[in-house]
């Protein structure tokens, strides 16, 4: 049978093997540069104090653990795909967690906090030289040290992608990372310089400006999608397929373009968001009601503006042509297709394609047609 048959050449793809480690050996990994957690990762390492004790508390009691993934390199350095919680509140527990606080310091060991079975477990740390009743005993330290849990290693005979795949199924879909932050996670392994090269576009004053953003919303690096999304949008056909699945496609398509036109590309965007910012800038991507701008950022807004005005850009100035893209963005507020095609409760699948179109007519040559 042909399914038969896909499974069979699909499986090829994976060589895996999985056995029982101590949290001591992964910690001595660790100490000894063996294991990789990719430290850009550790801006999604956010486990609330009462968790990371928790797990804590879940080792000692013996409860089982779900599995993590790390992947061989050709180096025979293992890299986490999967686990970056529970491998990395170990870490921070024993000391040994390399991680910087808001001010660029050292973060202090954990303390166990918020216990909920195993009272007596409150304040205590690994260590604690100055006052010995609040570290964990010798033989607990030991008990946890010798604790297993199973990792599953994706070896280097697979495919190259095989890490990939594993991360984006066993995340995509859960509660704790957004939607871009999977792809973050994915694209610091598949491609860091375009991450780092996104990442700045998404921090660029006049781009943060222009969208602002709640904190909430900049946590899950909405900022970072939003540059992906112009990029998708401007780049690549839309088609009829979820939203988080182009922009996960195109970013793939991206980093894999040995033609795609950095330099460029970036010189287009700061001169874009430039022009965007000096106009109107936090009200940008606001609604404008005949009268002012307010209300929050729109997609809509976003998507048939930053693609019209990047596939017009060389028709307009840096500085002067301000009052030219102001009335542009009124006009398109009183503008019937516009209005229709960014109506409330308008599918993605259908109104993306549609603002494109619209958003490259509309700012052609700085007038509409």
């Amino acid at each position: 049978m042909a399914l038969e048959e896909e499974i069979k050449e699909k499986k090829k793809e994976y060589r895996t093997d999985s056995y029982a480690m101590s949290y001591g050996e992964i910690i001595s990994m660790y100490r000894n540069n063996e294991i990789d957690i990719n430290p850009e990762f550790q801006r999604y390492y956010r486990w609330s104090q009462a968790q990371k004790t928790r797990f804590i508390e879940s080792i000692l009691l013996g409860i089982p653990t779900p599995s993590v993934f790390v992947y061989q390199r050709e180096d025979g350095i293992w890299e986490l795909v999967d686990g970056l919680q529970r491998i990395s509140t170990v870490l921070e527990f024993v000391g040994e967690l390399k991680l910087k606080d808001e001010n660029g310091n050292d973060r202090p060991p954990l303390k166990l906090e918020g216990t909920e079975i195993l009272p007596s477990l409150e304040g205590i740390m690994w260590k604690n030289p100055p006052e010995r009743k609040f570290s964990l005993p010798n033989s607990l330290q030991l008990d946890l040290k010798r604790s297993k849990i199973i990792v599953q290693i994706i070896q280097k005979a697979s495919d190259p992608e095989a890490k990939y795949e594993v991360f984006q199924r066993i995340n995509t879909g859960g509660s704790f990372l957004s939607e871009q932050e999977v792809r973050n996670c994915l694209l610091i392994m598949m491609n860091r310089d375009l991450y780092y090269w996104i990442k700045n576009l998404a921090d660029n004053e006049h781009f943060l400006n222009c969208i602002s953003l709640s904190d909430r919303l900049m946590q899950e690096q909405y900022n970072m999608e939003l540059v992906l999304r112009y990029l998708s949008c401007f780049y690549y056909k839309y088609e009829k397929k979820e939203v988080a699945e182009f922009l996960t496609d195109s970013l793939n398509k991206i980093s894999k373009d040995k033609n795609f036109n950095f330099k460029e590309e970036e010189m287009k965007f700061l001169k874009l968001f430039g022009i965007l910012n000096n106009s109107l800038g936090d009200k940008v991507f606001t609604k404008f009601d005949g009268k002012s701008f307010k209300g929050k950022f729109l997609e809509s807004s976003f998507e048939a503006m930053t693609i019209g005005l990047r596939y017009n850009l060389d028709s307009y100035k840096d500085r002067g042509d301000e009052k030219i893209v102001i009335d542009k963005i009124k006009r398109m507020w009183i503008t019937p297709d516009f209005l229709d095609y960014s109506g409330s409760g308008s599918n993605a699948k259908i109104r993306i394609p549609k603002l494109i179109a619209f958003g490259k007519k509309f700012y052609k040559n700085g007038k509409e047609k």
